[in-house]
This record gives C-alpha cells, structure tokens and sequence, in this order.
C-alpha cells in the first residue's frame, strides 16, 4: 500500500503528518481510514507468532458465533465509510436497508454499532469541512445510539460526540480555551478509580512489573539507590521495588530514596507517607521527597540532592508526552535528565500516533485506540461499576485534547516508539534490550487477568508493546544515556 502521509520532525524530533505532496487517492480522511483498516502485520510476538492480524470484510459475510470487538466495528464502519463516499457523504441506516446482504450476519446491536460509528465518522468529516449544521444533525443520530453506561462502541461513542458538540461550540462562538489533560488533578479527586483501575485493568501491572524488575537489574551492586519518578501516578508500583530491595543478602541496601516530580504536592506527600509505612514494616532504610514545580522550566538538578554515592533511576509513566507541545521544555527536561548521569530510564508511553495536525487523521486515529482500550476495560470491569465510569471520563481527557484543541492549545498528544526513538538519539540514548526476566514478569502479570487471552505483548525492536487484541496500547522502552 502506497504512503498517505509523509513524516515531518519540528524542532523535537517529534514528528508531525503532513498531507503528502503527491495527489491521494482518496481525500485525507479516508486514506487514513484504509490505513487503519488494513493495519495488522509488524511485531514478533514473544511467543514467536505474530501480532492478532485484523478481520477482513469477510467478518461481514459470516455467521457471528461471538460479538465483534469494537475496533472490528469500527473497521467494518470505515470499509463501509470509504465505499458510500462519493463527493459527499451518504448515511442510510443499516436496519433500514434490507438489501445490504453484507451484513446479513450481524446481530441487530452490532448493525447499530456500524451505524453510529458511520454516523459519527460523517460527523467528522463534516466538521472538517466546517458543514456544522449537517454535523449537528448527524451527532443528533448519535445521541439515540450513544450511551454512557451503553457497550463500549457507545460509551466511546458518546464520548467522541461530546467532544465534537464541543469543538463545533468554539468554531461558532469563537472560543477558544486550552484542553489540558491534568492526568494529576484526576488521579487526585478519584484516587479508588485509579487503584481500580490498577486492580482489574492489565496493562498498568504488566508494564510496571517489566519495568521495575529492569531498574531491579541495573542497580543490583547499588547500596544507595535514588528513583526519580516524573509524574506520580499512584505509587504502589514501588512496593514491588522495595520487596526485592529488602530481600538482597548479598549487597545490604543503605538506602532507598525516591524523589516524586509533579505539579502538585498534596498528592504526592500522601503517596509517600503510605511508601514510608510500607518500608518500615520491611525495616528498608527509606526516605523520600517531593519536588514540586508549577512549569518544566523551573526544575533543576539540585533540587534533588544528589549523593555521588547515589545510583539514580529515571521513571516516566505518561509524563514525556504532555511536552511533545513544549519542543523547548522537553528539550530542557532531557537536557536536566541527562546532567543527572542516570543508570537507567524506563520509558511509559501511549502507543498512538494521536499527533496529526489534520483533524480528521487524529480523530480517527483516536477512535480507534481509545474504542480498543473501552472495550479492555468493558472486559475487566462491570457496565455500571463507578470506578469504571471514572476511569472512562479520565480517557475522555484525552479524547477532547484530541478532537476539540487544535494549534497551540493542543497540548496532550501521542506518538509511536519509532518517534520517541528518533527523538532520545539527539541526547545520545541508546535503547536497551528488556531481560527474560522483564519478558516474563510481564507474561505473568497477563495470566493473572481473566482477559488475558486478549491482552497481546510483542516486541517492536527492543521495546514491549502491551495491546488489545492486537491493537498497540502502550510501550514500555529502556534507556541508557552514552
């Protein structure tokens, strides 16, 4: 398949997509939807197969023994998406069109499901063409079909929807606000949901586990050991590090120290009382700190007194790409990083090239990840459990930063490890193998969820990638400074 985009680096090294110079074959809307729909091939998995390869229309043709997953209905809605489009968009509802034989063996929810993803897919492309009152119409449809407490296509639904009702509000009134994803603030005012989340969603322990058995690894000789940990989430990954920590007979700990980087301190203070108890009760000499900033700008090295007795490791969770926006800030945090001579970095970041400056090519992008990571949690978590409303509006953060800011006020955005790869080399980072005991940590995290057929690992390069029946979620990626 021929390109439909070409990559352009800013400043950062993060690359953008720019409509190429050549003439598409389809407008840019619908080459990223046949993209999209013809992704599947890449990655060797860790047991030597391949990535789960997408259903092709076929699925369509054949009797449903189970409920397609959301990114089949959303891959079947863009097939159909790309044939009705013909100058301008067609939406005929399905159930209403006896003679569509193709999706003769869908169930009448699942017909629905294709039809509102189409409709809000219309909607879309609407909108870029800036047709809002059509689009107002068509997210009237949505309405009827979308749900919050509906199945995942129409709780990410009704999402996207709002989302759109919300850009459209701002180009009409002329409005303009940043939206921010203060992934912080969210965590702080539902701190259960955060833990639920944890408890019955796989991806966060997976990653977690692979990640600290490498920090594990590389200061096994340390008797001072410093983590500091940019963004604090909700911290209970270190208990893990302080378990094995406590259990070295061969090289006693001195100390454990972990510095908690963030733009609040409330939470953070808390988050290391609780670490404190825990380490008392595994007699671990332990002590932590909290720096708080109001802008990347103002961290500095010596915030963190440094010991030069100390082994320092870096740990980022969903922290680096708040800064994608920033090019000056993220060059000046890697430039602080790098002062600090860490042994290890142990990179968490969303798998998706949610990054586009075409609006139509981020929101589909967006669609379907966050219509995978809905329909995980839609797996793990009860239909009207609260944590799982809770976790889903924190996703939503994310949504509206995708769909509603643009320009400069679009501030959270994504890219794939191939990016970020391109981007550490500037500081001379060199990307580090994950150990078998990393691989299998992660593997046996998997096994203990009830989903855990569905949850893929696979290797792009040296980094783990943890999906959703094949769709790349996160990435985990070790790093060392040359």
């Amino acid at each position: 398949m021929e390109a439909i985009v070409e990559p352009r680096e800013t400043s950062t090294g993060i690359q953008d997509d720019v409509p190429p110079k050549k003439e598409n074959r389809y407008p840019q809307s619908l080459a990223s939807l046949e993209l999209l729909t013809s992704q599947g091939r890449g990655f060797k998995r860790l047991n030597g197969g391949r990535i789960i390869e997408p259903r092709s229309e076929s699925i369509c043709m054949k009797e449903s023994i189970r409920r397609l997953s959301t990114v089949e209905i959303m891959k079947v809605a863009s097939e159909r998406f790309i044939q009705s489009f013909s100058g301008k968009v067609v939406v005929v509802p399905l159930l209403n069109n006896p003679f569509d034989l193709s999706f003769s063996g869908l169930s009448k929810e699942e017909i629905e499901d294709v039809e509102l993803v189409d409709i809000l897919l219309a909607a879309a492309e609407k909108v870029r063409c800036q047709e809002f009152e059509l689009t107002i119409k068509l997210l009237g449809k949505c309405d009827e079909l979308s749900s919050i407490n509906g199945n995942p296509v129409q709780r990410v639904a009704y999402y996207f929807s709002e989302a759109l009702r919300e850009k459209i509000d701002q180009e009409l009134k002329g409005l303009r606000k940043e939206v921010s994803f203060d992934i912080e603030q969210i965590v702080m005012d539902a701190f259960s949901a955060s833990l639920a989340h944890r408890q019955e969603v796989p991806f966060c322990q997976v990653e977690q586990f692979a990640g600290i058995q490498a920090i594990i690894e590389n200061v096994a000789e340390a008797k001072k050991v410093h983590i500091i940990d940019l963004g604090i989430k909700c911290g209970v990954q270190w208990t893990i590090l302080m378990q094995a920590l406590a259990s070295r007979r061969e090289c006693p700990l001195e100390l454990l120290k972990i510095t908690f980087v963030g733009f609040t301190s409330s939470h953070t203070e808390v988050q290391g009382k609780r670490l404190m108890g825990f380490a008392q009760t595994m007699n671990l000499p332990f002590s932590f700190k909290v720096v708080t900033i109001s802008d990347i700008l103002d961290l500095k090295e010596d915030q963190f007194e440094l010991d030069t007795e100390e082994t320092v490791s870096i740990y980022s969770e969903f922290f680096i790409f708040n800064l994608i926006a920033q090019p000056d800030r993220l060059d000046y945090l890697m430039g602080v990083i790098r002062n600090m001579n860490p042994c290890i970095m142990v990179v968490i970041e969303v798998e998706a090239n949610i990054n586009s400056p075409a609006f139509v090519s981020r929101f589909v992008e967006g669609l379907f990840y966050y219509g995978a990571y809905f329909d995980c949690i839609d797996a793990c978590m009860e239909r009207y459990d609260k944590n799982r409303i809770n976790t889903e509006k924190l996703l939503n953060l994310g949504i509206r930063s995708a769909v509603v800011a643009d320009g400069n006020e679009w501030r959270a955005r994504h890219v794939k490890i191939d990016v970020w790869r391109a981007f550490f080399s500037r500081f001379r980072m060199e990307e580090k193998d994950l150990s078998m005991s990393s691989l299998y940590q992660a593997h046996l995290m998997v096994q203990n969820f009830a989903c855990a057929r569905s949850c893929t690992l696979d290797l792009s390069g040296k980094s783990l990638i943890v999906g959703w029946m094949g769709t790349p979620i996160h990435s985990l990626s070790v790093w060392k400074f040359l």
